[in-house]
């Protein structure tokens, strides 16, 4: 929907590939879909779920055995976003890396983008 030929909306890790091709066959799935909600203190939330098959709007980038859907809500605001999963003492869970993001709250939890438009340089 909001693709650039050639170029992948997002990026994942080696760790994330891993963890989500883990994820896809221990739940027989055909990938994470990620998406955006309205929600937490800075306004956006991600949403995850496993998702047996891909809706048609789905953008799907594909990398090793994993495979990623991203809502058609969500393209514009995760172009060149990171994904990444990472292990530490007290928790562990995916990271997203988003350029795109102005503002976050204190806990990670959620996020705010600039509006469309707003203090982007003419191309």
């Amino acid at each position: 929907m909001f693709s650039i030929p050639g170029k992948s909306p997002v990026t994942i890790t080696p760790a994330a590939e891993r963890q989500i091709a883990k994820l896809m066959a221990g739940k027989s799935s055909h990938g994470l879909r990620i998406g955006l909600k309205k929600g937490g203190c800075a306004g956006m939330e991600y949403t995850m779920e496993m998702a047996e098959t891909p809706h048609a709007s789905d953008e799907v980038v594909e990398q090793g055995a994993a495979r990623v859907m991203i809502a058609p809500t969500a393209q514009m605001f995760l172009f060149g976003t990171e994904i990444d999963y990472e292990t530490g003492l007290l928790e562990s869970g995916f990271k997203f890396r988003n350029p795109n993001v102005t503002e976050a709250c204190g806990c990670g939890e959620s996020v705010r983008f600039e509006p469309l438009g707003a203090g982007r340089p003419a191309s």
